[in-house]
């Protein structure tokens, strides 16, 4: 085996996130209200439980 030079690669330092952004975004940081696919789903498992009582 030749003895073979490891080339580095050298990446540009980034600027540090704002760390108050994440948890904002995680919690959605809006209006508390179920989303459309939620009350969708919410309205049709009521519709075949009214169903099954009938």
């Amino acid at each position: 085996m030749s003895s073979a030079r490891k080339t580095k690669i050298k990446l540009k330092a980034t600027r540090p996130r704002n760390p108050l952004v994440v948890p904002a975004a995680k919690r959605k940081a809006g209006a508390h209200r179920k989303s459309r696919s939620a009350t969708r789903h919410a309205d049709k498992r009521a519709l075949d439980k009214q169903l099954r009582e009938d």
